[in-house]
C-alpha cells in the first residue's frame, strides 16, 4: 500500500527570514512530513504595484500596505532556496516549493525540483501550465477557486504530464469553514477526471484532513508555522508542529485501519474465535441411539466443536420440519 504523502506547506511562513525557514524545516522534519513546501515568487512579477488584499491578509498583515508590499516582504533569494534545497536534504525531509511566474518554473527545475505545485490561483494561467507541461515532471495540482470545466481545460493543457498528475481538491478560503470543505468533491474529481487525488487543507482543525485520508486522498496538504502568533498572513491558519503531529500519527494510523479491502478473519480475531464462538452441546441428557432433536441440542461457548450452522445436517428430516413450523421460531 502507498503511504498518504503529506506536506507541511510552510508557505511564506519564514516571514522572508532564511534562518525561520531552516527552523521550520527543523520542525516540519520532526512531525512526520514527508516534505515542506515553501513558495517560490518575485514580487514584481506576481501583483501589480496597487493590487489590494484578500480579506484575511488585511486581517493578519498591516493595512498600510498593499498587497505588492507584502509580497516584497516575504521573499526569499535564489540563494536562500540553493540553501534550503541542500538543507532538507540534511535533515532527509523533502524540499518543494510553489513556483508563481515563470522565472521561478525554470529556477526551480534547475535547482532539481523533481515535482511541481501547481496553486490554484494559477489553475487558468496558460502559459504557465504550458511551461510547467514543457518540463514533463510529475504535477500536483490545486483545483481551489475552480469548476469542473476549468479543471478540465487546465488538463488539456497539461497534456505531456497528464499521466503523472495528482489534483488536490482544495477551498480557497483562509480559514475554510466547515460547511464549505465539501470532501465528496474529491472523490468527484478521482471519478470525473481517472487521476489520483489528494486534498489541500485550509481549516483549523485536524478533522478535514483525517477524513481525507479516510476517503482515499494519497497527498495531504497543510499549512505549517512555528508559531500561530507570528505576524504574517498565514500563520493563524497554520498548524504548529505539535498539532501537525499529531495530523500526521492519525493519517499514518488511518492508513493501517483502511487496510486492504478483503473481508477475512484478522489474526487477533483468529485467537479469540475459539472463545467467543458457539459450539453444538447437550441440552440434556441424551441416551445412547437417542436421536438428535432441536430439544436435546443447544449451542454453547466454547467454539471447537460443531459450528451451531451444521445442526440441520444432525437432525432427522422430521425434526427439521417440526422445527420449521415452530410458531416460536417463527415470531
Amino acid at each position: 500500500m502507498n503511504k498518504v504523502m503529506i506536506i507541511a506547506e510552510a508557505g511564506v511562513n519564514h516571514n522572508g527570514d532564511l534562518h525561520i525557514a531552516k527552523s521550520l524545516v527543523d520542525a516540519a522534519s520532526e512531525t512526520g512530513a514527508n516534505a515542506i513546501k515553501f513558495q517560490t515568487f518575485q514580487a514584481k512579477k506576481l501583483a501589480v504595484s496597487d493590487a489590494k488584499k484578500a480579506d484575511y491578509q488585511k486581517q493578519y498583515t498591516q493595512n498600510t500596505i498593499s498587497q505588492y508590499e507584502m509580497l516584497k516582504e516575504l521573499e526569499l533569494s535564489k540563494e536562500d532556496f540553493l540553501a534550503l534545497y541542500h538543507y532538507c536534504g540534511q535533515k532527509n525531509i523533502q524540499f518543494m516549493s510553489t513556483p508563481f511566474d515563470e522565472d521561478s518554473i525554470e529556477f526551480l527545475d534547475c535547482l532539481g525540483l523533481n515535482i511541481f505545485k501547481i496553486p490554484s490561483g494559477e489553475i487558468t494561467n496558460y502559459s504557465y501550465l504550458k511551461k510547467i507541461d514543457s518540463l514533463n515532471k510529475p504535477i500536483i495540482m490545486s483545483t481551489g477557486m475552480a469548476t469542473i470545466d476549468e479543471i478540465a481545460d487546465a488538463l488539456k493543457v497539461l497534456k505531456h504530464s497528464s499521466q503523472n498528475l495528482i489534483l488536490l481538491h482544495c477551498t480557497s478560503a483562509y480559514p475554510t469553514p466547515v460547511k464549505e470543505v465539501n470532501l465528496k468533491a474529491m472523490c468527484t474529481l478521482k471519478q470525473r477526471f481517472q487521476k489520483e487525488v489528494g486534498y489541500s487543507d485550509h481549516t483549523l482543525g485536524l478533522e478535514a484532513a483525517i477524513a481525507a485520508t479516510a476517503l482515499g486522498a494519497c497527498v495531504i496538504e497543510k499549512h505549517f508555522t512555528l508559531d500561530q502568533s507570528m505576524p504574517g498572513p498565514d500563520h493563524k491558519i497554520s498548524l504548529e508542529p505539535k498539532e501537525f503531529k499529531q495530523m500526521a500519527d492519525a493519517i499514518r494510523n488511518i492508513e493501517q485501519a483502511l487496510g486492504d479491502g478483503v473481508k477475512r478473519p484478522t489474526e487477533s480475531e483468529l485467537k479469540n474465535k475459539e472463545f467467543v464462538r458457539k459450539s453444538l452441546v447437550a441440552a440434556k441428557k441424551i441416551k445412547k441411539g437417542e436421536p438428535f432433536t432441536y430439544d436435546n441440542l443447544c449451542a454453547k461457548r466454547c467454539g471447537m466443536g460443531i459450528s451451531p450452522m451444521k445442526l440441520t445436517g444432525l437432525l432427522g428430516n422430521e425434526a427439521v420440519r417440526d422445527y420449521e413450523k415452530d410458531e416460536r421460531i417463527e415470531e
